[in-house]
């Protein structure tokens, strides 16, 4: 069945078309353009016309890293996962790579297994990000201090066999013995090795992007700081073109200037991502995050051991809109929450795009930057 949605302010390619539209044809987008062609498109192909009222229409939102919503985690298994997904789908995360806090690697290699055989059956799940176990214990931020480890070859070979195609993600810390080696190792099975949790130099960081490493894990937190004589791993990536930096654009883990500084040094490859745990979505009160107790007050999660951030209750739309207000472009804040994470996980061009042949996966948002309506694969959500 063919869809239009017209008369909307196409956000896409780091642009925005006014009077524009873009037709489904089922799952995939067929066209695109502006002005009335739209109309002989859908009465040819007897299809659905939807009136966008001149509000934004963009790709829909790719979530590389999150723990969940709704007051459930990704880490418990399939009912959890439908629970947090459809949390962030209202809010226009139409496809989300599912991250799993540290646990032993018999209790990860079963987590994996369980996003592989939903990944098999719901196209939205791409994959999971294995944020743990291999990280520095000075940086562990809420991850069990005494299941942290350094990483050996068995144990990768392990969890990548557990998903069966489908370890998108692993953070690690470069710095551990192994851990360029692990680098290369992960890489060559096809999973994006973030650098992350890590007490890592530049030096240090700079060697992990030459093994193949491509991203930096919510940028600014877990890792040493800029300072003017130790330039640390931040500004190793943002110097290095083939590095992705993720953020988490809630203004508790990173201040809304820097935000600004990070999108100025590394243009074109800040991902927004959410690092949301279990209460996004859902009220404040007492959660746990990998079995450790956390509190989350006024939005924002503790633990209750030492008031660490554990994790965000930030959704997407959410992030747009606060770097939209700080000052940055519209085109560029939805890049950052749709064709940069795809590109960062070699999903480009099929996800994070609404260019013909794409997935039909659309978010449309008012004035105010606030979701009215997703569709996904052509269907709206």
């Amino acid at each position: 069945m063919t869809t239009v949605i017209h008369s909307v302010r196409l956000v896409d390619d780091e642009r925005v078309t006014p009077d524009a539209w873009v037709a489904f044809d089922g799952p995939v987008v067929l066209r695109t353009g502006t002005g009335e062609q739209w109309r002989t498109l859908a009465a040819d192909a007897q299809g659905e016309a939807i009136d966008g009222q001149g509000a934004y229409l963009t790709p829909g939102f790719v979530d590389i890293h999150g723990h969940g919503g709704g007051g459930a985690s990704f880490d418990d298994g399939a009912d959890a996962i439908a629970v947090a997904r459809a949390v962030h789908r209202a809010h226009g995360t139409t496809r989300a790579v599912l991250s799993l806090v540290t646990a032993s690697i018999d209790d990860l290699a079963a987590r994996v297994a369980v996003i592989a055989d939903l990944a098999a059956h719901d196209a939205t799940i791409l994959g999971s990000h294995l944020e743990g176990p291999f990280l520095d214990p000075g940086h562990k931020g809420a991850h069990t201090e005494g299941l942290l480890r350094a990483p050996d070859a068995s144990s990768i070979d392990r969890l990548v066999a557990a998903g069966r195609g489908t370890v998108r993600q692993v953070t690690l810390a470069p710095e551990l013995p192994g851990g360029l080696d692990a680098t290369r190792r992960f890489v060559e099975a096809g999973v994006a090795v973030a650098v992350g949790h890590t007490n890592a130099t530049a030096d240090e960081a700079s060697a992990a992007f030459d093994a193949g490493a491509t991203l930096l894990t919510h940028a600014f937190n877990a890792m040493p700081g800029i300072h003017h004589r130790t330039p640390g791993p931040i500004i190793a990536a943002m110097r290095d073109e083939r590095v992705t930096l993720e953020l988490i654009a809630d203004g508790v883990h990173v201040h809304p200037d820097v935000i600004a500084l990070a999108f100025a040094g590394a243009p074109g490859r800040i991902a927004l991502i959410t690092d949301a745990m279990a209460a996004a979505g859902a009220p404040d009160g007492a959660y746990e995050l990998g079995g450790l107790p956390v509190t989350v007050t006024g939005g924002t999660a503790r633990l209750d051991a030492n008031g660490s951030i554990a994790g965000s209750t930030l959704t997407q739309d959410a992030a747009v809109r606060l770097v939209v207000v700080g000052g940055l472009a519209l085109p560029q804040a939805v890049a950052a929450v749709t064709s940069v994470p795809a590109r960062a996980i070699g999903v480009a061009g099929r996800y994070g795009s609404l260019n013909p042949g794409a997935a039909a996966d659309a978010v449309l948002l008012d004035d105010d930057l606030r979701v009215r309506a997703v569709w996904i694969d052509g269907t709206r959500a």
